[in-house]
This record gives C-alpha cells, sequence and structure tokens, in this order.
C-alpha cells in the first residue's frame, strides 16, 4: 500500500544530494550533527512533518532538528512574522512591541504553569549562552561559585558549561573550569547505583548530598538539570525526584535551575516539564519557543534579580542577538501558535499512541528495551545480550530506517524519538509502522 506522506524516488542520499554535499564538505569545517553527516542528504524545504530532499525525496521527521521545529517545517505563520518584522527593524536593543509582547507572553505561560513568581526575563540565542547566564545571574545572587549537574547531563558546548556535560562530550578538550560537579541521574532503567526503583529510595540524591558534601567546598550556588534527560537518550526520572533535587538545592543555599531548552513548549504534553514537580528558580528554554529561528531565555524571580550585581548591571547579563525584534517577533508568533493550537494537549494525546506503539515493538523484538517517554518526547535502549548494543549496529538500523523515508535518531543505543509538534496521528503510526520494518530488517545484528 502507497505511503500517504513519504515517497523514496531514488537511493539514499540521491544523486543531486551526494554532488551537493561533496561541494559544502569541500568548504565546512568537520564536526556538523551527526545525523545530517550520516544521512548525506540536502533538504530543499518541508512542511509540517515532512521534509523533502533536492532529489524530490520526501521523509518523515522523528528528529525535528533536535526537537527545535515545533510548528513543523515550513511555518506560514513564522515566515510571515519573520517578513513583516525585518522590514520594520531586526537588529536593536532598544525597547520594542515584539519584545514586549513575548516578555508578556513567557509571564502569562509561567503563571498558568504554576510558576508564577518566574515572570522576568532575559534573552539569549543559543542553549549555552542561556545556562551560563543563569549560572552566573546565580553567582551573583549568592555569592558562591560552585555548581552541581548530573551524569548523562547536557547543558551546552561553550566552556563555561562543558564541564557539566556528564558524558565522554569532554574527553580530548582538556581541563575543565573548576568548581563544576557532577552526580547520578535518576536513569532508572540502568541505575548507575546498581538499585531497584521500587527499593532505592531516591539513593541518587543522596549520592548528591555525599558529591557536594565531600567534592565541593561547600559554596554551592546552584543546581542545574534537566526534567527530562534529551542528549542521554529521553530519560525520564521518577517522580519526587525532581522535588528531591530542589529540596536539596536549597538544604544547600543554592538555586534550583531546571534547564528546559528540550522539554518546554508543550514538548512532554505539558507547557513545562517540571510543572506539577518543583518551581525553578531560574528556568532556561529554547528549541522549540521559536521553530527554527535562535532563541532561547531564562526566566527568574523578581528578588534575584533585584540583588543580582554584577549580572543586573547594564550590558553586564545581555547579548548581541538576544532579544532583537527579530528574535522576539519569531519567537513571540511560535508561542502564540502553541497556545492557540494547545500543541501541549496535542503532545500528550499522542502520548499513548507513541509509547504503545513502542511497547509493541520492545515485545516483538527482545533487543528493544526501556521504552520511556512523555509527550513527544520518548526513547528506547537497543541491548545486545543485555547491554546497550555498539554504535556499529545502531548506525545499521539508522540507514534502514532512512532508506524508508524515516529520519530517526537511531545511530546510538539509546534511540530518541522527538518529532514536530504539529505531527498527525496518522503520521506518527506510519512512522512507527516503518520503524518495525526496519527493526525486523536488522535484528540479526543484535542476537
Amino acid at each position: 500500500m502507497p505511503s500517504r506522506f513519504i515517497e523514496i524516488k531514488t537511493p539514499i542520499p540521491g544523486p543531486r544530494s551526494r554532488a551537493m554535499c561533496v561541494r559544502e564538505q569541500q568548504l565546512l569545517a568537520p564536526g556538523i550533527q551527526s545525523i545530517s553527516q550520516l544521512s548525506g542528504i540536502a533538504i530543499a524545504r518541508g512542511k509540517g512533518a515532512v521534509l523533502e530532499d533536492i532529489d524530490g525525496n520526501r521523509f518523515l521527521d522523528f528528529f525535528a532538528a533536535m526537537g527545535v521545529v515545533s510548528l513543523g517545517h515550513g511555518d506560514r505563520v513564522l515566515a510571515q512574522a519573520l517578513s513583516e518584522q525585518a522590514e520594520l527593524t531586526s537588529a536593536t536593543s532598544f525597547t520594542s512591541a515584539a519584545r514586549l509582547r513575548l516578555c508578556e507572553q513567557l509571564a502569562d505561560l509561567t503563571e498558568r504553569a504554576g510558576f508564577a513568581t518566574l515572570r522576568r526575563t532575559q534573552l539569549y540565542s543559543s542553549g549555552a549562552e542561556a545556562v551560563e547566564s543563569a549560572i552566573r545571574l546565580a553567582r551573583a545572587h549568592t555569592k558562591k561559585f560552585e555548581v552541581l549537574s548530573f551524569w548523562g547531563g547536557f547543558h551546552g558546548k561553550t566552556a563555561g558549561v562543558a564541564g557539566l556535560c556528564g558524558s565522554n562530550f569532554k574527553i580530548g578538550l582538556g581541563p575543565q573550569l573548576p568548581g563544576l560537579h557532577l552526580a547520578p541521574y535518576a536513569d532508572c532503567g540502568r541505575c548507575p547505583l546498581g538499585k531497584e526503583i521500587k527499593t532505592c529510595g531516591l539513593a541518587c540524591v543522596d549520592f548528591a548530598e555525599e558529591v557536594i558534601a565531600h567534592q565541593t567546598t561547600g559554596q554551592v550556588t546552584a543546581i542545574v538539570v534537566e526534567p527530562i534527560q534529551g542528549t542521554a537518550g529521553n530519560i525520564v526520572p521518577p517522580k519526587g525526584w525532581l522535588r528531591a533535587i530542589g529540596e536539596l538545592a536549597h538544604r544547600h543555599g543554592a538555586l534550583l535551575i531546571v534547564d528546559e531548552m528540550i522539554t518546554g513548549f508543550g514538548r512532554t504534553g505539558t507547557m513545562f516539564a517540571a510543572q506539577g514537580e518543583v518551581v525553578p528558580d531560574i528556568l532556561t528554554f529554547g528549541k522549540g519557543v521559536a521553530n527554527g529561528y535562535p532563541v532561547s531565555g531564562l526566566i527568574t524571580r523578581d528578588d534575584i534579580v533585584a540583588d543580582a550585581e554584577p549580572w543586573s548591571r547594564p550590558s553586564f547579563s545581555s547579548s548581541s542577538f538576544g532579544g532583537s525584534p527579530l528574535a522576539a517577533a519569531a519567537a513571540s508568533a511560535v508561542v502564540a501558535e502553541i497556545v492557540a493550537r494547545k500543541l501541549d494537549e496535542h503532545a500528550a494525546s499522542l502520548e499513548r499512541t507513541l509509547l504503545d506503539g513502542l511497547h509493541r515493538l520492545a515485545e516483538k523484538y527482545s533487543f528493544v528495551a526501556q521504552v520511556r517517554g512523555r509527550g513527544l518526547l520518548a526513547g528506547f535502549d537497543l541491548e545486545k545480550q543485555g547491554a546497550l548494543a555498539q554504535r556499529q549496529a545502531c548506525e545499521k538500523l539508522f540507514f534502514a530506517c532512512l532508506r524508508r523515508g524515516l529520519l530517526l535518531l537511531a545511530y546510538t543505543p539509546r534511540v530518541r524519538i522527538q518529532p514536530p509538534l504539529c505531527i498527525s496521528e496518522a503520521e506518527l503510526c506510519e512512522g512507527l509502522l516503518l520503524l518495525d520494518e526496519a527493526l525486523d530488517e536488522v535484528a540479526g545484528e543484535f542476537a
């Protein structure tokens, strides 16, 4: 039966894609995202949850540019907002209608999420920039300097936050900044402490307490945490863990910085993943807030910014591109669409379809394990003989999906699924069918 959404006309990558990528590789420095390097495709256009390459092949997108594309590809509302604002002015730090509108929208969203105290926004253009600023703000407010984060965490690639990455990303990058500490995350499917979730009593929180006691100098300014770890594999901690981490921070006079770069703005079925669990002292956001235009930021309380010198001095927390009229117009338009189209509720309504589909695959294929997720942020593990599979086998699954027209972060053993929030149930189900076919093709690699 022909697909309703995808169409594969050539071998993947197609001849035009291969030629364009070869030309670009002679000029572009290495180090771009693995999914683009592995696929070798050149994208021409997209609509909703479908991308089309320059050879005319159409793919279902279960990747969404690392969760950035919330409204979908080729969104007219975003295009119109950018066009209209660009005709007026694009770059200035002066007050603008667009920035005021966005700040008002964000304050309204945090209030609705139960974060009424979070109403002061500062805007940036990358996730690392926002997280670094959040840490500087915490240091200015508390007058302390050490930071605790978690194994598996990812908060950016710049020098100020690279030391908080709890993975092998840091290997080869030399010494990291002092005062940055790591503790185990609540990755209960593969507990780093060897505990069972029913009896552990949140032992990883106790471990974090020990890290503070034995590895810091007692000057912890903040704990930085993802409410769901994205880069680590869309890892969902148990209920109560995030609240316990907030209590840990406050026991030590530290601020809780909740990094919602990946999870914010409807991705997990609620506007923010932390709501109902804990109220952050500082919340950082980005990715899906502007559907591809580079916008990030932080939101915090009045009392924190009121007592935050030197962060609060003129020009000390600003950014050349952060909060420009063009960026603010893009984010404002996207936020308005997320709210108007109730994309958070849409993500929640598709959660069962997605997770049930993945659980069926886990029942069918013994090497599919640890299905997890919330809303349209899901994942599972690829195993071989009970351990995480080697990357070479995983890449074969990635290519099997690609040939069928499914773009999926399946080249590592912790597979991540995060389609545009506008994806339909029919598109989601077709993507799961394509994944089933690809898993069947490569099953021998995991035996």
